[in-house]
């Protein structure tokens, strides 16, 4: 009997959105939830112990990179990726086909599944739903996503269609090569379908039948208009199933989050805060700023005056110019602290906004503050 399972505990009167608990054999989850992304066994720039301090409650580890380097095998005999870089709570695994589709020209996709030369030292590689299903169990996750095709916009249809049918195909396979129940982990299975509603719900369909612990949607965020993004989280969320977590893939940004709970999804990552932060654009309440910018030089303030992290209380935002300017390590690490506790406080005021039934005013806040 697998420790994972979903509760419900909410739903908000005046939208899509929902307050949920996930609950698997590392811990409680509370979701809404914003999981930074630890690629290659690491968030950048951040200890684990500042993670915890800032609120994280899940990270991303990625299938494809930790294959390539250090390997699968060698975390798996040092104890597994919790041990491997000492993070003892959740940790969810992309199965590695948003990389692999990264890779372009480098890959050949066949019914077997993806072929690929490494970015690193370019290495030919066959990455199938069973091996990325071994590679996740290796490493440990307690979250393990089904191999697919992430589809890239614009597309010809026929293409989606026949991309999406291989997805499902694929996602039969993982569920046969991880039989439900037969771990702690859970497997998510992964919608996909383009930018085609028939698509999406055909692809809903077609995973729902095989049961899953969780459904994502993949193939957003690929280059779409804001508006086609939440007009197919709009049609899409709602197909999944109210008992089980709803994940959205790599979105976004902040006002991703919001639009997003508010169409009926539990659970979102991307690379946005951390990057941003690396490249000197730092996020608060009333939106995003450049750190570099000359204004900045003599500038005594912190960056956002209604946060409460650790940067904001210590440091200003000349500090902070003088730190990206000089190139320091340490901007890359204060910057990063920074995005992430507003990421994570966000998270938390949308779910308090929810226990308390005033998500309608949370969401009306958050951009009139923005808007000032």
């Amino acid at each position: 009997m697998s420790a994972f399972k979903y509760d419900l505990l909410k739903q908000d009167e005046g939208s899509q959105a929902r307050r949920g608990r996930i609950t698997t054999a590392r811990g409680v989850i509370e979701t809404p939830v914003f999981m930074p992304v630890g690629t290659a066994g690491t968030v950048k720039g951040l200890l684990p112990e500042a993670l915890k301090e800032i609120g994280a409650q899940i990270i991303l580890g990625n299938t494809y990179h930790l294959y390539l380097r250090p390997g699968h095998k060698l975390i798996q005999q040092l104890g597994g990726l919790h041990k491997f870089m000492n993070w003892d709570r959740p940790i969810l695994t992309d199965s590695g086909g948003f990389q692999v589709f990264s890779l372009g020209e480098l890959r050949k996709i066949t019914e077997e599944g993806a072929s690929f030369q490494s970015h690193i030292d370019g290495s030919k590689h066959m990455l199938t739903p069973e091996l990325s299903i071994e590679i996740q169990q290796a490493l440990g996750a307690d979250i393990i996503m089904v191999f697919d095709e992430c589809i890239p916009h614009p597309a010809e249809r026929k293409y989606v269609a026949d991309s999406t049918n291989l997805s499902a195909r694929w996602a039969k396979r993982c569920r046969e090569a991880m039989p439900a129940g037969s771990s702690d982990s859970a497997l998510f299975g992964i919608v996909q379908g383009g930018m085609h509603t028939d698509l999406r719900k055909q692809s809903a369909e077609q995973l729902q039948e095989i049961g899953f612990e969780g459904y994502a949607l993949g193939g957003l965020s690929v280059g779409e208009e804001t508006s086609l993004m939440y007009e197919m989280m709009e049609f899409s969320l709602p197909l999944l199933p109210a008992d089980k977590p709803r994940y959205v893939m790599g979105v976004g940004t902040p006002e991703n989050l919001v639009e997003g709970v508010a169409r009926g999804c539990d659970m979102f990552d991307c690379v946005m805060p951390t990057r941003n932060a690396r490249n000197g654009n730092l996020f608060s309440s009333f939106g995003k700023i450049s750190i570099k910018q000359a204004q900045y030089r003599d500038d005594e303030t912190p960056i956002d005056p209604d946060c409460d992290c650790y940067v904001c209380r210590n440091y200003s935002r000349a500090y902070l110019r003088h730190l990206f300017m000089s190139r320091e390590i340490l901007s890359s690490v204060l910057n990063t602290h920074h995005n992430l506790y507003y990421y994570q406080q966000l998270m938390a005021g949308i779910r308090t906004a929810l226990e308390e039934g005033r998500f309608h005013e949370f969401r009306a806040e958050f951009y009139r503050k923005r808007n000032q």
